[in-house]
């Protein structure tokens, strides 16, 4: 629930699946900190996650088994 929170406020705000730069993540990092009370590591990973999440959701014919290493998920 609180990854789709964040991957809908992704998708609104039509932020790339790709985003690198700190300045545009620091929203979804102030989101996470501010409604589900998460700070440094664990909020940049939920962040993540929710991009992964919306990676995985949109290549509908990937296997994430066969292909995580293509997101950085790290399936073993």
């Amino acid at each position: 629930m609180q990854i789709e929170k964040i991957a809908f406020m992704i998708i609104e705000d039509n932020t790339s699946l790709d985003e690198q730069e700190p300045s545009k993540l620091q929203k979804y990092y102030d989101f996470v900190k501010k409604q589900f009370s998460l700070d440094g590591d664990p909020a940049i990973q939920l962040v993540n996650e929710a991009f992964l999440y919306l990676k995985l959701k949109k290549s509908d014919a990937i296997d994430p088994l066969q292909h995580g290493d293509e997101f950085g998920a790290g399936f073993s």
